[in-house]
């Protein structure tokens, strides 16, 4: 679990429930959850992590510096990550930020109206941040959240658009490591349902904090920095996920083949 380590942090939300997913949905997140266990497995065999796969041959690891520093960045999908630390919370060693740049997102999406200061990154400088995943100091998942727009200086989306992008995330190449890009690619699939509802959450909270703070721009309010947060064990949704087809292959729905995690399409 995570805990908020600072004041204002947004508490642990309600993860979403499983058993209302179809069969096929629940394939391919079984799926999914085999292949982030294999990264684990391959990089394990080598005595490595997910973490220090990011980190590795780039020194002294600092506060706020990106790792690797120019981002992991996806010239066919568009889709964009980075590692680093600042947050304190207990337990958790740093977190990926994840991204969807302009040129990958659906068609028709545009940015949320703005009436505020900043500047938002605009034609083919445009990203839209899609959700962090916090990890331990062992390079493991420990849970995901939601962010405010000035902590990652993106170009805000609305959920439903954000939702639209997430399908598009995959990291199809081997730098700065091929399992760590299967994995965080993987890992979109398996938690697809938790990672809509902190982005639906996310718009929530957001709207809420303007209308409760008149005249501040809640965009870039810093007394707002996490919207939302999830725990998360990769071993325990498996159990789950395998429980509820076990139980449906019982009652006679067996469900469709998993489309393959690779060339995924909105």
């Amino acid at each position: 679990m995570i805990e908020s380590a600072a004041p204002g942090e947004a508490p642990v939300i309600a993860a979403p429930q499983l058993d209302s997913l179809g069969t096929a949905a629940l394939e391919r997140m079984r799926v999914a959850a085999l292949e982030v266990l294999e990264c684990y497995r391959v990089l394990e065999k080598a005595e490595l992590n997910v973490v220090g796969e990011v980190l590795r041959g780039h020194g002294t690891f600092l506060e706020y510096e990106h790792y690797p520093p120019d981002d992991v960045y996806d010239r066919e999908t568009h889709a964009q990550y980075y590692y680093h630390s600042h947050r304190g919370a207990i337990g958790e060693h740093g977190h990926f930020h994840t991204f969807m740049r302009a040129k990958g997102m659906p068609e028709g999406v545009r940015p949320a109206p703005y009436a505020g200061d900043e500047e938002w990154p605009s034609g083919d400088d445009t990203l839209s941040h899609l959700i962090a995943i916090a990890m331990d100091a062992w390079g493991k998942p420990l849970g995901l959240f939601a962010a405010n727009r000035w902590v990652t200086g993106d170009t805000w989306y609305a959920a439903e658009d954000v939702i639209r992008m997430l399908d598009r995330f995959v990291i199809d190449h081997a730098f700065p490591s091929w399992p760590v890009n299967r994995w965080i690619s993987a890992m979109f699939v398996l938690y697809r349902p938790h990672i809509e509802a902190l982005v639906r959450h996310r718009d929530t909270v957001l709207a809420r904090w303007a209308a409760d703070h008149p005249g501040t721009d809640a965009y870039e309010d810093r007394n707002l920095e996490i919207t939302g947060q999830l725990p998360i064990s990769v071993e325990t949704e498996l159990a789950t996920i395998e429980e509820l087809l076990a139980a449906r292959r019982r009652g006679g729905s067996a469900g469709k083949p998993s489309q393959p995690l690779s060339r995924r399409t909105a």
